[in-house]
């Protein structure tokens, strides 16, 4: 059986059915609806495979516009928008039963010398070697796992680790400030596709995102109290890196109010070098 690294680049590896047209899987999961970074990262690779493969993507810009159906294949439809000198610029519109559930506009650059060179440090943490796996904190809190937990934790591609211990009951969260960081990294080689590395940190970047908004409010994990959506999602991409090499997430929610949270994070490898910002907005409602 193959490991959840080889599934993701699996579900990365869309079937071209047209000269601009592309179909994706989406398993057949216990799930309300499909995962929007699964949706996010299919869509990019689309794009990224009506270009000439030269120029690296540097920026995405996502609506999530509709629930997707796990188990039901999405059409991916790319509209060949710009090819510049520098820059090309791709539109892709995800499709699911004839109807659109997201549309992404994708940046492509030309690598290319700049006169201008800074970066915001990241915060001093410890190494992700230090800190237990997700799945192992939340086994040492409960004394075991739960089923539902361990089926996905065999199915989890990316090994997550949190920089703060989780916290469990409401008399932790006082004072909480709404920030949260992550060290991820593929659980195993992704291969040496520049394109599908891009593609499975996209795909990574929704998956801790929003926990930051949440944080003031509620435990991350146990019974929610909130519904929790995807609506935007936009990502700027700064150097080169691999997915399956530790890179440091770190998180925070500048604002929520109105039922809607807002969530930024900035991706780091550990040399410290900034690779990815990254915003999303999410909607939340009370269960």
């Amino acid at each position: 059986m193959t490991n959840p690294a080889e599934r993701l680049v699996d579900l990365l590896d869309l079937e071209q059915i047209e000269v601009n047209i592309f179909r994706g899987r989406s398993p057949e999961e216990s799930l309300q609806r499909v995962f929007g970074g699964q949706v996010a990262g299919q869509a990019l690779v689309a794009a990224g495979r009506t270009t000439d493969g030269e120029r690296p993507v540097h920026s995405l810009h996502a609506y999530f516009l509709r629930p997707g159906i796990p188990g039901v294949p999405i059409v991916y439809q790319v509209e060949r928008v710009r090819d510049g000198r520098s820059f090309t610029t791709r539109r892709t519109t995800a499709v699911q039963q004839g109807k659109t559930i997201f549309n992404l506009t994708a940046s492509f650059h030309r690598p290319e010398q700049g006169g201008i060179e800074h970066q915001l440090p990241p915060r001093h943490v410890p190494a992700p070697e230090t800190l237990p796996m997700l799945v192992d904190e939340i086994r040492d809190h409960l004394g075991h796992l739960p089923e539902s937990l361990e089926r996905m934790a065999r199915r989890q591609p990316f090994d997550i680790r949190y920089v703060d211990r989780l916290r469990w009951t409401r008399e932790e969260l006082k004072d909480a400030d709404p920030r949260s960081a992550v060290w991820m990294r593929a659980v195993g080689p992704l291969g040496d596709d520049p394109l599908v590395h891009t593609c499975a940190l996209t795909y990574a970047s929704d998956m801790t995102l929003l926990d930051a908004v949440r944080i003031p409010v509620e435990p991350l994990w146990g019974p929610r109290g909130f519904d929790m959506a995807s609506l935007d999602h936009a990502m700027w991409f700064h150097r080169p890196f691999r997915a399956d090499e530790w890179f440091l997430y770190d998180q925070e929610s500048p604002i929520s109010t109105g039922g809607r949270g807002l969530a930024r994070g900035r991706i780091y490898n550990r040399e410290g070098q900034l690779l990815v910002s990254v915003v999303q907005e999410g909607l939340f409602r009370p269960v």
